[in-house]
């Protein structure tokens, strides 16, 4: 048996895990989803095929480099996955451990070869074992290229320096970096100065972030919830700290008891409960275009003991489901691009295309236009994104506000304006907040 790469428990055998891995970065290099691929997996190899292919996904530029080196012409579909999920996890990472001994991995990809596409196993054999004696010069070559030094699609790598000339480095640096696990303390029943005390008695080192972000917590290894104390019963949640600024900002120095609240894009509904933990009074619609994802803000709502009106309809039909009635405050966090939580969803990268951009801000500006006569005069309204690009962020907002000339944007420190997945400093061991970008709207 080997050992996960996440636990540090017996898991499946390593040639299975490659392989199920393989099929992962296969079926993003087509044009899925990681997380679906990942649902599909086996039970029994799901979280030791999801570190694999995570990272994987993280070193995918630098492994299809190396290998276009010591194979020109790319290998059946099925192999060639294979021989990259191989190649990216025996390049070595600076300060880290890697999660197999190098004679161990290849043996293993070789089995899963023999077992996947028998035909291939010497070939797999063979540059895996040249891609060891030669990996410094074959490394340095790779990172010639913005695609093997980057580990980002050479457009997004553009678009980056053309938005943050003097920070796109340290934006994909952290995106290639595992986040940390954060988690968001349930205001009405603790701090987080306490649940990391309760932590501590459990061996489980963790902060409290503390500033904008009362109750965040980071802990320092990640775990899985059922390891969490207090999970089940609603004590805590996991949410990174950037996506724990939306409802403080939303409520501001708070809303009237009853107040309408709309969330016009809920699921998974981390910010729905998040409204809700902080007040408990909000009449609270959760709208989603997708029925399916609206289950899981259910579900978070049920483990939290709290309720909202759920509605599954597009925020931009509002003659299908709004009730006429003004709300005091709306929170839009608008489909995008996901680039600023790559570290989070690897997969982003590979499966964005340069046009998405533009077809997703067009999205944003209808949803924007749409729900803007919902809101009563002087409410209040949040835009947000989790995206790193200006054309999702303040460029949707300039354009917003020569639209709606009367409606006046409030600079708030610490939670308007992007927020870059970039360490603060030197001695941070990784950024604290995933990338996003908040807008706070007020209506005459």
């Amino acid at each position: 048996m080997s050992q996960s790469p996440q636990s540090g428990h017996p898991s499946a055998p390593l040639h299975r895990l490659l392989a199920q891995a393989a099929d992962a970065v296969q079926g993003v290099r087509d044009g899925k989803s990681l997380t679906d691929l990942l649902a599909r997996a086996p039970a029994d190899l799901r979280p030791g095929a999801q570190a694999l292919a995570f990272a994987t996904l993280r070193r995918l530029g630098s492994a299809e480099a190396v290998r276009q080196q010591l194979a020109p012409k790319a290998p059946p579909p099925r192999v060639n996955a294979l021989l990259l999920v191989a190649l990216a996890l025996l390049w070595p990472e600076p300060g880290v451990e890697p999660m197999y001994a190098d004679h161990t991995l290849v043996d293993q990809a070789v089995k899963a070869a023999k077992q996947r596409a028998p035909a291939s196993a010497a070939f797999i054999n063979a540059v895996l074992r040249r891609f060891l004696r030669e990996r410094q010069a074959l490394m340095a070559a790779a990172e010639r290229s913005p695609l093997g030094a980057f580990n980002h699609p050479a457009w997004w790598i553009e678009k980056l320096k053309a938005d943050w000339p003097t920070q796109w480095q340290a934006i994909l640096a952290a995106n290639n970096r595992p986040p940390p696990m954060t988690l968001r303390v349930h205001a009405q029943q603790a701090t987080a100065a306490t649940y990391v005390e309760r932590l501590a008695a459990l061996g489980m080192p963790a902060r409290a972030l503390g500033g904008a972000t009362p109750q965040a917590v980071v802990l320092d290894r990640p775990a899985p919830v059922s390891a969490l104390p207090g999970f089940d019963e609603g004590l805590v949640s996991v949410q990174d700290a950037a996506a724990q600024l939306a409802a403080p900002l939303l409520i501001g120095t708070g809303l009237r008891p009853g107040a309408r609240v709309l969330d016009a894009c809920a699921a998974p509904g981390g910010k729905t409960a998040h409204l809700l933990e902080i007040e408990p009074d909000l009449q609270l619609t959760a709208l989603d275009a997708d029925a399916q994802r609206l289950t899981r803000v259910q579900d978070n709502l049920n483990r939290l003991q709290q309720k909202a009106t759920l509605k599954a309809a597009d925020a931009r039909q509002t003659a299908a489901w709004w009730d006429g009635q003004p709300f005091d405050a709306i929170l839009l966090d608008a489909p995008c691009s996901a680039s600023g939580i790559v570290r989070r969803h690897p997969d982003v990268r590979w499966l964005r295309r340069p046009d998405d951009i533009a077809a997703l801000a067009t999205i944003q500006a209808e949803l924007l236009d749409a729900l803007w006569p919902l809101l009563a005069p002087g409410g209040r309204l949040v835009y947000a994104t989790c995206s790193v690009f200006r054309a999702e962020g303040q460029a949707q907002l300039d354009a917003f506000l020569q639209r709606q000339p009367h409606a006046k944007s409030h600079a708030v420190p610490g939670f308007t304006g992007h927020l870059l997945p970039v360490a603060e400093n030197a001695s941070q061991p990784e950024p604290p907040l995933d990338g996003f970008f908040y807008a706070l709207i007020t209506k005459p």
